[in-house]
């Protein structure tokens, strides 16, 4: 094996990249590792072009159970299936990093595979943009890269960052900021936030520190380049031909501005794009109809950036800063669901529903970086009718995902503690109607959701999407509230969720090399404003979560066990608890420190806590209960206070008189009142009655008092263990 070490310091730990034959037929290749984690980044061009008007890169993050050490997946599937969520975002983060330094005019295929080798406490996603980088940018590829990233974390209380935190680090109970940037020559270019309410100053004073961070990481890079990189590829791309150029400023140029900014709304584009490609095909029915479309983007792109920067216009006329009408409702869908909420910006519409289950409808999360239960999912729909088209439906894709862990990143801090909200709860954000910021949406309609259910969250979460037209790094414009061809044709989609103490969520990526940390800050602060406006019109809708859960929920008990009271409860093999579930219609969960969860509806709970309160309680002398009568012996009753709980009540105890026999006083199937005398060594109970209430019986005519608190000449027989 040849191989080739380059190191670097980075947050007390060392970042190796080495450069091997390992993956020698792939156009670029790189192992990065760092701490114990270590990753391998592959980069293949294709030989010949893709016919089409897109640049065909794929970026594939794969992950492999061998790297953490466990043989995972289910009893019979032992094999890696399907990317989990977390390879999902993962391979996300690298394509957002990696596609804006490529010339989207490229049409040869190019892909990159980050295989994960092995994991241990750093996240592997950082080092796949490194390693992505590295093969792409020591390969013949033409790409305008090197590109690095970070992850910065914060505690709580504590103003000093956590550079490329750990797993442990990251989910402290006072851990308040995850912060992932990207970025080159001083600019980022991709963000994920996930945090607690943090203000918008800590998040610039991060994304400074981080650039720092990343300054050193380019350097290291390009000196990896300058060593072992091989020449890039020359490209030609074809010119756009003066015909079609003359066409469209004789046919298209006199009505454009107004077919874009005085049109129809968001069909306007469509309208007058379709307009054109008609002409061309009329006049030039023999030539490459993606020189008309692409010349059609590459005009509207010039226009709507020319007006925003020049003139401060937007194509539906608002101002810069201004948001497009909204709109919120919680509840009044159906009292089936348990808790809903509508929200509408603009043509975007968002429709989100809430389910709340016990414990035990948590999904448990088997994958390589994350092991455990997760109680709060949200999922995000997008049917092709929300944009006016057809297409296939079911199934999910990356977008679809993305949107959706966004949004549960978003909501995730104003979340009750497991502790005092039990409940296990899934949102499915429908986006029923979109015109930009379908995700943000789908954040503003959730928390509705929740509030509408009786979830006690903290406070409401709204979130906002800002875009950017940039000419130079003084000449731009910040849009708040993007939309169709804000989105499309802008240079940045910078997505801010939180609540009115603070930031919960970011996302961003740019179509441009990067975007400043002086305009990132400028577009925190109109996206705080933004937000803000939100959050009045969601509290005039519903200003705080119900105080009652929906009564179509179920109810969850909960009480604490002995952890050697476990196996009690349970049973053997599942006998005890299954019974109970099956007589109550309750679902129990017992947690490994004896905490128990009991969920029900229509008293299904409340029946099936009474019984595992009466097993596993422990009874004290002086106690008073009234019980049945369940056997009777020669020397006494035994009596059941408890679901499985049996004492005895020794026929000195039944009455302050002598008892001759047992039956004169009690039957089976008697209630009578006892009190607890005393709990042996063995844990049994010696009752009586007499203590209870001396007046309970009859005295008979005669009776005479017993003596020194009652006879004791019929002892427990030792042979009665279990009663």
């Amino acid at each position: 094996m040849t191989k080739k070490e380059f190191s670097v310091e980075i947050g007390g730990k060392t970042l190796i990249a080495q450069f091997t034959d390992l993956a020698e037929q792939a156009t670029g290749s790189c192992i990065v590792k760092y701490g114990n984690t270590t990753v391998l980044a592959t980069a293949v061009m294709s030989h010949a072009e893709r016919d089409g008007d897109w640049f065909p890169l794929t970026v594939d993050y794969e992950e492999r159970f061998y790297a953490a050490g466990k043989i995972l997946g289910s009893r019979f599937i032992r094999r890696e299936g399907r990317p989990t969520e977390e390879a999902v975002l993962s391979g996300r983060i690298v394509d957002r990093t990696i596609r804006p330094l490529f010339d989207n005019r490229m049409r040869n295929e190019v892909q990159v595979v980050v295989t994960v080798l092995s994991i241990a406490e750093d996240d592997p996603d950082m080092l796949g943009v490194i390693a992505s980088s590295l093969a792409l940018a020591t390969s013949e590829i033409p790409w305008n890269g090197p590109v690095s990233a970070v992850r910065l974390g914060k505690r709580k209380g504590d103003n000093n960052f956590i550079i490329n935190p750990s797993y442990t680090d990251r989910n402290a109970e006072d851990a308040d900021l995850d912060l992932l940037m990207c970025g080159t020559d001083g600019l980022v270019n991709m963000i994920e936030v996930g945090s607690k309410e943090v203000s918008e100053s800590v998040l610039v004073s991060g994304l400074e520190e981080g650039l720092t961070i990343i300054e050193k990481l380019q350097k290291f890079q390009a000196q990896i380049v300058k060593e072992i990189g091989n020449a890039k590829k020359k490209m030609e791309f074809p010119e756009t031909p003066k015909e079609v150029k003359e066409l469209f400023a004789e046919m298209i140029t006199p009505k454009f501005f107004d077919a874009i900014f005085k049109g129809p709304g968001k069909h306007a584009i469509s309208i007058i794009k379709d307009e054109w490609m008609n002409k061309f095909a009329e006049k030039y029915p023999d030539m490459d109809k993606t020189f008309a479309d692409t010349y059609f983007e590459e005009e509207l792109n010039n226009l709507v950036h020319t007006e925003a920067i020049e003139n401060g216009r937007r194509a539906d006329g608002r101002g810069l800063d201004e948001l497009r009408p909204l709109y919120a409702q919680a509840g009044g869908v159906s009292p089936i669901i348990h808790g809903s909420g509508i929200f509408y910006r603009g043509g975007t519409h968002v429709f989100s529903a809430l389910t709340l289950g016990g414990p035990g409808e948590s999904m448990v999360v088997d994958g390589m970086e994350v092991q455990g239960k997760k109680r709060f999912m949200h999922h995000y729909n997008f049917p092709p009718f929300s944009v006016g088209e057809t297409g296939r439906m079911g199934g999910m894709n990356r977008r679809m995902i993305g949107h959706g862990a966004l949004a549960e990143k978003a909501l995730t801090a104003v979340l009750p503690p497991k502790e005092t909200f039990p409940y296990t709860i899934r949102i499915v954000s429908e986006a029923f109607a979109s015109n930009g910021s379908t995700s943000m949406a789908s954040v503003c309609g959730s928390a509705l959701a929740l509030m509408d259910a009786g979830v006690p969250i903290t406070r409401a979460v709204a979130g906002i999407a800002s875009g950017l037209m940039i000419e130079s790094p003084k000449k731009y414009k910040v849009l708040t509230d993007i939309q169709g061809p804000e989105d499309h044709h802008g240079d940045m989609d910078f997505k801010v969720a939180g609540t009115s103490v603070g930031v919960t969520a970011v996302q961003m990526d740019v179509k441009i090399a990067g975007v400043s940390v002086h305009i990132l800050t400028e577009a925190l602060e109109k996206a705080k404003s933004a937000r803000l406006r939100i959050l009045e019109v969601m509290e005039k809708e519903l200003a705080a979560p119900r105080p009652d859960i929906s009564p179509n929920a179920p109810k969850i008990l909960s009480i604490k066990i002995k952890v050697d009271q476990i196996g009690l409860v349970i049973g053997g093999g599942g006998k005890t608890i299954n019974g109970i579930m099956e007589k109550t219609g309750a679902e129990i969960d017992i947690e490994d420190d004896g905490m128990v969860f009991v969920t029900g509806k229509n008293g299904a709970a409340e029946a099936a806590l009474e019984i595992i309160a009466g097993m596993t309680r422990e009874y004290l002398p002086g106690e008073r209960f009234d019980g049945e009568v369940t056997r009777l012996m020669d020397f006494g009753a035994f009596v059941k206070i408890g679901y499985n709980a049996e004492g005895l009540v020794h026929i000195s105890e039944l009455a302050p008189w002598r008892v001759n026999k047992v039956t004169d006083l009690v039957k089976e199937g008697d209630i009578v009142p006892v009190m607890v005398r005393e709990v042996d060594e063995k844990g049994r109970l010696n009752l009586s009655i007499k203590a209870a209430n001396p007046t309970f019986f009859k005295r008979p005519a005669g009776a005479t008092d017993s003596e020194g608190g009652g006879d004791r000449r019929s002892p427990r027989p030792p042979h009665h263990k279990r009663y």
